[in-house]
């Protein structure tokens, strides 16, 4: 019997163009998984933390988990972890669509790339024949091109690029694949654009991962297959409406942040809702490797059939941008797939200029035609195209997102952001728990490090209070924990709406031979949290990074069903850090003996 590790990795300098086959160090992998675990390890170890994360010392991890390519459902996420150039910390950037597997099919764990090319280069991997190609005649194109130009190429290859703004290394620039797939958030897509690197191709021969324990695999994969298809949200709620079957849902708690989070309730919620998209641009849906969630959509503008917006564009788009019109959300997100630009941080970073503008601080003559007005469908097509060409003095400072764009004009309060990156769609005053994952999230404003959403407002594994702080500090050192072993083994997040940590530990089992218990499998999660925390302090981050926008804590929701209320995340921290074994953000040697960390 074998195993779901392939067992080696590709080390790619790009300064001398070296080529090294590694082997993978099993006694890591079963202490850190794979994919998010395993790559912050490999970073922190080699001393990744205190690179300039633009320079040539900053490496580019992808990383698979053992669970990618394998018949278990939801099979097919890899990950990109460097260090991030908009938060100087971690970067650990998530996405789904067939590369990932297609990596692993080919037979590599992981690629390992460090250094900078002289010019324009992309990567090859044929099964185990690596290249190094010249990529000029694909510099300026963008992301849907180029992945057609390089399948002409590469008959049946899997295609990973940046766009534009990867090239002219915008702080917000996502990695694509597969079109409109993103490793999207903490500016991973300018790690790339500053190697000199445009695109990573994967063709593979092999289309099986032989796991461990192949009866035991398919049994766990068939009782998690049959949890995931009885769920509400798994077999019904994400298949029919997409992530943004949550419009709705939280704009009805008041935790829907509108206008730059000045209100929580947007009154024209529904034109932008999942339901309404099904009703109207919807094609088809759209499925990553193994899932048979399907909760990505495909939609038509004018003749085109592209990638859909998920919730999050839909609302940072629209309620953030006080905007209702569905076709111009649709276009504005097609535009961030084509540019290669994080489709939150992008649209909160116009939804931030708005707000300025609207304070008379951006002037009309800095947005030269298109004044950045609240509701502006042009105003949100136009900025976004702007942000990914750099066609302007405004759109390059926007470019480098929100923190960066108030800071230059005297007022960072206007950032909605956590550690320079723009917080995601859910108010943390209307849901309390949401508000620790995140401050305390090692990548920045971020809740796919501990969804809290799930209990707090869809009642997943069991219904918490949302208006309370009772327990939550608890409750998001758990998630954050259980999504780090998700990440890390290569599955995606959502199966945690129908799966607990037994069935996780279950699958893994049998794909790799371990014989972890829940329990166990939890502190694997909890290891990984705790040596991200280590990569940031060693990255110059400081005890008052863990905090939320001053708005948040000081300016109650105005209206709406949350009316009246704040975080109480000064009274939550505490609680968490006590929780987690850290004092002032950071852990304790205890903490770390007892996870089998070192600090360097």
């Amino acid at each position: 019997m074998g195993t779901s590790y392939n067992g080696k990795m590709a080390r790619i300098n790009l300064s001398t163009g070296e080529i090294r086959v590694e082997p993978l160090d099993m006694e890591q992998a079963v202490k850190f998984i794979g994919g998010r675990g395993l790559g912050t390890k490999i970073l922190y170890d080699e001393g990744v933390a205190k690179a300039d994360p633009l320079s040539p010392e900053n490496k580019l991890i992808y990383i698979t988990g053992p669970m990618t390519g394998t018949a278990s459902p939801t099979a097919g996420r890899y990950m990109v972890v460097t260090r991030s150039p908009l938060t100087g910390m971690i970067a650990c950037s998530n996405s789904g669509g067939k590369w990932g597997g297609k990596l692993k099919y080919a037979g590599w764990d992981g690629l390992i790339v460090e250094g900078k090319a002289e010019k324009p280069v992309y990567i090859h991997v044929e099964d185990d024949k690596i290249q190094i190609l010249d990529g000029t005649p694909y510099t300026g194109m963008m992301s849907e091109a180029v992945d057609d130009a390089l399948k002409a190429v590469h008959p049946g290859c899997s295609v990973l690029n940046i766009g534009p703004a990867g090239e002219r290394l915008s702080l917000l620039a996502a990695i694509m694949n597969d079109k409109d797939r993103a490793a999207g958030r903490s500016g991973v897509g300018a790690v790339m654009g500053s190697k000199n690197l445009k695109a990573i191709t994967v063709t593979a021969s092999r289309k099986v991962i032989p796991p461990y324990d192949e009866a035991a695999l398919k049994e766990a994969s068939r009782e998690c297959g049959h949890m995931l298809r009885e769920n509400g949200v798994t077999g019904g709620g994400l298949p029919t409406y997409g992530t943004a079957v949550l419009v709705n849902i939280i704009n009805n708690t008041g935790s829907f942040p509108t206008r730059n989070w000045q209100e929580s309730y947007f009154e024209d919620a529904d034109d932008i809702s999942g339901e309404t998209l099904k009703d109207t641009y919807l094609v088809r849906n759209a499925a990553c490797h193994r899932c048979p969630i399907a909760c990505g959509r495909v939609v038509k503008i004018d003749d085109k059939v592209v990638g859909g917006p998920e919730y999050e564009p839909l609302w940072a788009y629209g309620g953030n941008c006080g905007l209702k019109d569905l076709d111009a959300i649709d276009r504005a997100n097609m535009w961030c797939n084509e540019y290669g630009l994080d489709a939150i941080s992008t649209p909160c970073t116009i939804a931030a200029a708005m707000e300025l503008y609207q304070m008379g601080v951006i002037t009309e003559e800095e947005c030269e035609g298109v004044p950045l007005v609240w509701g502006s469908s042009e105003a949100i097509i136009e900025w976004t195209k702007r942000m990914g060409e750099g066609s302007s003095p405004l759109a390059r400072l926007m470019a480098d997102g929100s923190y960066r764009l108030c800071e230059h004009y005297g007022h960072p309060e206007i950032s909605m952001s956590v550690k320079k990156q723009e917080m995601p769609a859910y108010d943390a005053r209307g849901i309390q728990g949401i508000g620790i994952t995140y401050a305390t999230s090692n990548r920045g404003g971020c809740h796919v490090r501990g969804y809290l959403i799930s209990p707090e407002v869809l009642g997943l594994p069991e219904q918490l209070d949302r208006t309370t702080i009772e327990g939550k500090a608890k409750w998001c050192m758990t998630f954050q924990d259980l999504t780090a072993v998700i990440d890390s083994m290569g599955l995606c997040l959502f199966s945690s709406f129908a799966l607990g940590a037994s069935q996780y530990a279950k699958l893994l089992n049998a794909a790799t031979g371990t014989e972890y218990t829940p329990q166990q499998l939890l502190e694997v999660g909890e290891r990984i949290y705790n040596l991200e925390r280590l990569f940031n302090k060693a990255a110059g981050m400081k005890p008052e990074d863990d905090r939320l926008p001053k708005r948040l804590m000081e300016e109650p929701i105005k209206e709406g069903p949350s009316k009246g209320m704040v975080s109480q995340i000064k009274l939550t921290l505490p609680q968490y850090y006590q929780a987690r074994g850290w004092i002032d953000a950071f852990p304790t040697k205890e903490t770390l003996d007892r996870l089998g960390l070192v600090e360097q």
